[in-house]
This record gives C-alpha cells, sequence and structure tokens, in this order.
C-alpha cells in the first residue's frame, strides 16, 4: 500500500511539472528543440526572409535564446521527495538547468565533419551570388565605402613609405583587410563605441577622422589627440566614440563588455563593437571577455579579423579548432563566418548583428576570413615566413578592393575618370598632411608629467626639473623640437 501511495505521487508530481504549473520548461518540447538544434544542416540558406544573413547554428533565433533555467530549492527538495521507483528520474536538475541521462557514453567530437561556411553575397569577380541574402546599399554609401577604401589603401603605402624614410617611427598597414575596417564601420552607428585592436584605422576614416589628424598622430605633433604619448597607429578620439589602441594584445575586450554592459544598464539604443585578430584569440582576455558578455548578455559584437597569421605563427599552429567562430557556442554566444574580402558580406553580417546585440541583448561573435597581404609591421619581413607567391596571390586574385570596385562599376556608380580623380585627390591630400604634421610642433615635456595626478606630487615636480636639466646640459642627444 505505501509503495503503491508513493508511485502514485510520483506519476501525479511529473505531471504536474509537464503540464508547466512549476514554471519549469517542458522537457518533451526541449527535446524536440535540442534535437533540431543539433540536426541543422550545414548547407543552410545565407539569408532569411528579410534578406539577413543566419547565424550559423540553426535556422531559428529561438535556438540561440539564452536558456537560463531556473530552479528552486523547494522543487530540488520535491524531486528528491518524489524517487521514480523504476529506476530514477529521466533528467538530472542541476544547477543552470535540467540535463537528460542517457545510457549511451558518447564523448563529444573534437570537430565537426564539414568546416563551417562562410557567408558571402559578392563572388571574386564582383557579382552579386544571390540577390536577396545581404543588406541593400544606396549608391551615396557604396561610393563613399569604395572611397574610403582606396583612402585607407593609399593612406597604408604612402604612410608605411613615410616610415621606410624614417620621418616616422613605425606603422602597420590594413592591406588586405580594407573591406572589414569599411564594412564593419558603415554597419555601425554613430553613437556605437568601437574598441579596437590596431588594424582598424578604416573604422575612424569612415567616422570623419581626417587625414591630418592620421599624420599628426602618427608624426606625433602637440595637434595629436593622444597628446603624442603613444607609438604612431595608436589613434583615439573621443568625438568619434573610437576608444585609444592599445598595444597588448586582447585588454581591451572584457573593457568592451564592461562598456558594453553600461549601455545596456542605460538603457542606450547603441552597442559596442570590439575588433580582434586570429592571434589575440589565443590570450586569456578573449576568454575572460566572451564569458563576460554571454553571463551579462551584453549588447556587443565581437570582430575577429582572421588572415591566417600571427605575425609569423599561421593559424594551423596557433589551434586545432575549426577557426573562431566555433568558439561562440562553446560561451553560449551567436555566431557567424564571413568573408573578409566581401565588404559587402561584412556590412550585411555586422549591420544584423548590431540589431540582434541591441534587440536581444546579446554579444555576437563575427569572424571574418581576410588573408593579411603586408607584414605584420614594418618590424616584420613576412617573405621570411610564406612565399612572394602566396602574398601575391592574395593581392591580385582575392583584393578585395577590386572586387568592391567591379560591383560598384557593374552598377554604373563609378567609372575610370572616378578612379583617377580621387586617387591623385588623395594623394596630394596625404602628401600635404605629412608636410604639416612634420612642421608643427612637438609637445612640451610638461606632457609626460600631466594628466595622472590633480596636483603634481613634489617627486614627480623634481623629476620633471631633473629632466629639463639634464636636456638642457646635452641638448645634442636630444631632439631639438621638443619644448623644454
Amino acid at each position: 500500500m505505501a509503495n503503491w501511495v508513493i508511485r502514485s505521487r510520483t506519476i501525479v508530481h511529473h505531471l504536474h511539472k509537464k503540464m508547466g504549473s512549476l514554471g519549469i520548461l517542458n522537457l518533451s518540447s526541449w527535446n524536440s528543440t535540442s534535437n533540431s538544434f543539433h540536426s541543422s544542416s550545414p548547407t543552410m540558406p545565407l539569408g532569411d526572409n528579410h534578406g539577413r544573413p543566419h547565424a550559423i547554428f540553426g535556422d531559428s533565433a529561438t535556438h540561440f535564446a539564452v536558456r537560463r533555467f531556473k530552479s528552486t530549492e523547494a522543487e530540488r527538495e520535491s524531486d528528491a521527495e518524489y524517487i521514480n521507483q523504476d529506476g530514477g528520474d529521466q533528467a538530472l536538475d542541476f544547477p543552470g538547468g535540467k540535463v537528460e541521462f542517457t545510457s549511451e557514453m558518447n564523448f563529444i567530437t573534437e570537430s565537426a565533419d564539414k568546416r563551417v561556411p562562410c557567408y558571402r553575397v559578392l563572388d571574386d569577380n564582383g557579382e552579386v551570388i544571390v540577390s536577396n541574402n545581404f543588406v541593400q546599399v544606396r549608391k551615396e554609401v557604396a561610393i563613399k565605402m569604395y572611397s574610403d577604401m582606396v583612402t585607407l589603401q593609399m593612406m597604408d603605402n604612402i604612410f608605411y613609405e613615410a616610415q621606410r624614410q624614417g620621418r616616422i617611427s613605425f606603422y602597420l598597414t590594413t592591406l588586405g583587410e580594407e573591406a572589414i575596417n569599411i564594412g564593419s564601420a558603415a554597419a555601425l552607428s554613430a553613437d556605437d563605441l568601437v574598441l579596437p585592436q590596431y588594424r582598424e584605422p578604416g573604422a575612424l576614416l569612415w567616422r570623419g577622422f581626417t587625414l591630418q589628424e592620421f599624420a599628426n598622430q602618427c608624426l606625433g605633433n602637440k595637434e595629436d589627440k593622444g597628446k603624442a604619448r603613444q607609438m604612431p597607429i595608436h589613434y583615439v578620439s573621443k568625438k568619434h566614440n573610437y576608444f585609444a589602441v592599445s598595444s597588448p594584445i586582447a585588454t581591451q575586450l572584457p573593457q568592451a563588455v564592461g562598456a558594453a554592459y553600461s549601455l545596456k544598464m542605460e538603457g542606450k539604443n547603441a552597442c559596442v563593437a570590439t575588433y580582434i585578430g586570429d592571434g589575440g584569440t589565443s590570450e586569456g582576455d578573449f576568454h575572460a571577455a566572451m564569458n563576460f558578455a554571454a553571463v551579462l548578455e551584453a549588447p556587443i559584437i565581437f570582430i575577429c579579423r582572421n588572415n591566417g597569421w600571427a605575425i609569423s605563427t599561421p593559424i594551423e599552429e596557433q589551434f586545432r579548432s575549426d577557426g573562431i567562430v566555433v568558439r561562440g557556442r562553446a560561451y553560449g554566444i551567436r555566431s557567424i563566418r564571413v568573408d573578409g574580402s566581401d565588404a559587402l558580406a561584412v556590412l550585411s553580417a555586422i549591420r544584423t548583428a548590431r540589431e540582434m546585440a541591441i534587440s536581444e541583448q546579446r554579444p555576437i561573435l563575427v569572424e571574418a576570413l581576410a588573408y593579411r597581404v603586408g607584414h605584420h609591421s614594418t618590424s616584420d619581413d613576412s617573405t621570411k615566413y610564406r612565399s612572394v607567391n602566396e602574398i601575391e596571390y592574395w593581392k591580385t586574385a582575392r583584393n578585395p578592393v577590386n572586387r568592391f570596385r567591379k560591383w560598384i562599376e557593374r552598377n554604373g556608380w563609378w567609372c575610370d575618370k572616378d578612379e583617377t580623380e580621387h586617387r591623385s585627390s588623395v594623394k596630394k591630400q596625404l602628401l600635404q598632411a605629412i608636410q604639416i604634421a612634420e612642421k608643427t610642433e612637438k609637445p612640451s615635456i610638461e606632457g609626460l608629467f600631466s594628466d595622472v595626478y590633480d596636483h603634481l606630487p613634489s617627486n614627480l615636480q623634481e623629476q620633471e626639473e631633473q629632466l629639463r636639466e639634464t636636456i638642457r646640459s646635452h641638448p645634442k642627444d636630444y631632439p631639438s623640437d621638443v619644448p623644454v
């Protein structure tokens, strides 16, 4: 009799839970959702009915909902009380949510049979592959995108040569990654915050940072927004919501999540876009930031520029996973892989990611594949670890600027005359900007000691005076154009 009562109470208890009276997810519905989640085809459509690219895992946004199954002490006690006399419950109510039991001992495979597909809009000849799977771009926006890509390319070439001439101390190019720079920038709002790595000056160019301002920073004069305290290419602009570039790899990522969480707390209609290279994902800060963003449900877009190389280390020696995109699922973050040489694909993916990040208050991971054509920096000679033929192939056959030009020319929005006039104008502006920056006065020595303390302590006052005295005593050992 007692055994019959226990079994009856157990049946009633589980029926009660199945009907959702205790506020717990219906287990059968979770099973069906889970099955459809895991059986998604790798050859899924690239867009939804609204022309937006899908994320890589599944074809429904519901599959990505953050599943925060709430358990209560009362229910755990109840589960413990109502023990199934026929061999135990079918799921474990563990902190974090119910986990199904299985009699099969299956290890999760280290990788999928097929690599995650790469979303693209334009083929190598600049022709649209499918007409409705990307964000439509107006003529004015398309022309600005291409113009800025050309400007960025020319800026890299001229500043690189200036460094080789000894006019600036260091430089780093974005050659091969122009589409990631400009495509992502075009997808964002001016209110969105950008925390860059160091290979994203295009995002700043798009927002209105002038060629003269770029030159001022690289030559470190008193007009530099960063007060000439950083090495070249470490740009910053409060006006353009562009945080200062920081040399230590990946340190900007946790900071970006914090900034995104502040936007969430303030209810702002904006998100944070932060950039990182493939090498940077090996840093602990990357993983901390991903988990931080997922748990806090921060409106942030992680944009990973997978350019194939972490300085001289190829990606196959960095990790065994299928690139970066698969890491999103491990942290509960929606992710997509995109062709980083296709400006329209980058624009469409980031625009859609932005909408998701803000409307759903969630982080998004975007992996953009784009080969690094240039050397890592002016301190690097990449021909020591990769072939010249390999570099030349990506520079010509897979050039993102040339691909986008073919598309706008096919639309009748650009011609050879436009190209010649634009390149001539940009070159003239750049050369003039460098000349002006060179003639502009350097910051005072005082700048080395200010902006840390409200009132400079006595020990730093002594150090400042000692430095001035040393410069006056040994003028030939110090630059003559730095005011003492």
